[in-house]
Formats: C-alpha cells, sequence, structure tokens
C-alpha cells in the first residue's frame, strides 16, 4: 500500500509538472511583452520587469531539472492534459470496453484550475476502471456536479454481473483517488449502495 501511494504521488507529480511550467512560462513570456512595450523613458520599469522576467525563466529550468527525477521510464516527458471536458470521450471509451456509462451535469460549470480539473478527470477515470474490474459489464452513471465553492463527483455502478463479488475489498485503486482528493482539500466517500451497487463520491472545494 505505502509502494502504492508513492507511486500515484510521483504519478501526481509528474501531471503537475506540466501544468505548472506552462503557467510559469506564460507569465513570463508576457512580462517579457510588456518589458517591450515599455519606451526607453521607462527604464527603471523596464529593469523591474527585466528581473521578473529573468526569474521566470530560471524558475522554469529549476522545475525542469527537479520534477524530471520523478519521471520514469514509463513515460517520454510529456504528460497528455485532460479534464472533464473529455469525459463523453472517456465514456466512450468505458463503454467500449463493456460498461454501459451514463453521465449528468448538474449546476452551471465553471472554469476550473487546470490541476484541479485533471485531477477531477482521473478520480472518474480510476472509479470507472475499478468498477470494469471488479463488476464487469455493468451499468454506471457518473454525475458531475457544481456547487457554491465545490465540484462533486459521483460514479454508481448497479452491481457485479457475475463473480466474485466485492464485499469489504478495497484495492489500490482507491488509492489514488484518495491521494488526489486529498491534494485539493477534498473528501472522498465510498462503499456499496442499499439498492446493489457501489459508489464513489468525491467532493474537491473551489
Amino acid at each position: 500500500a505505502r509502494e502504492a501511494v508513492s507511486a500515484e504521488r510521483a504519478r501526481i507529480a509528474r501531471e503537475l509538472h506540466d501544468i505548472v511550467v506552462h503557467g510559469v512560462s506564460v507569465m513570463t513570456m508576457r512580462t517579457g511583452g510588456v518589458r517591450l512595450m515599455l519606451g526607453q523613458e521607462r527604464q527603471a520599469e523596464r529593469e523591474i520587469l527585466a528581473t521578473v522576467e529573468a526569474t521566470g525563466r530560471e524558475a522554469v529550468e529549476e522545475l525542469r531539472l527537479m520534477l524530471n527525477l520523478l519521471r520514469g521510464p514509463e513515460t517520454d516527458g510529456t504528460v497528455p492534459l485532460a479534464g472533464l471536458d473529455r469525459l463523453d470521450e472517456l465514456a466512450g471509451q468505458m463503454s467500449a470496453a463493456g460498461l454501459t456509462v451514463k453521465t449528468e451535469i448538474r449546476g452551471e460549470p465553471v472554469p476550473l484550475p487546470p490541476g484541479l480539473d485533471l485531477s477531477a478527470y482521473r478520480i472518474v477515470q480510476e472509479a470507472l476502471t475499478n468498477t470494469l474490474k471488479h463488476a464487469g459489464p455493468t451499468e454506471v452513471t457518473v454525475t458531475v456536479g457544481y456547487r457554491p465553492g465545490e465540484l462533486t463527483l459521483e460514479v454508481v455502478d448497479r452491481g457485479p454481473t457475475g463473480p466474485p463479488p466485492r464485499a469489504g475489498e478495497s484495492g489500490y485503486g482507491l488509492v489514488g483517488m484518495r491521494e488526489r482528493v486529498a491534494l485539493f482539500g477534498g473528501t472522498l466517500s465510498t462503499g456499496p449502495v442499499p439498492e446493489g451497487g457501489f459508489r464513489v463520491r468525491a467532493v474537491l472545494p473551489l
């Protein structure tokens, strides 16, 4: 279990690495653009922005050097970014694998920070993968709820279509979900539902 936690934290760090580097790079480029727009009469301001620009470039390089240590041989140095806007695509992939997936959006969607958006996608992805692994080709409902100050994710299946039963089973799939939820100060609840099946519910503060 400790190895699973360590591996999942390294995976999360690899994903967030690209998001952080992109953000710092954008800030650095925008700063350089403003500096070039200022005339020579604004020399003091130009020097301040030049310092910010140089610091940003150094920060990007340090991030690459530090976080590349987390990259294992299984990755080529790039992480495909995903978010809840690709939920229908994910549902289609899982349906092709045997699940019957229904998606529901409740509330008015709002822009999400890239790191949280990616983790929300991964939580749903892991929950669906666990369902396919432990319940077989069953029916699943994925509900994404946008409420004031929080994002809710709920994945509920109708139960296994054959043996073995899942009573008392936890599995390492839940480890990754717990790590991602904890990263953003959220809560995760999992367990069987009275009418049969299994529920995963995550609440992430915005």
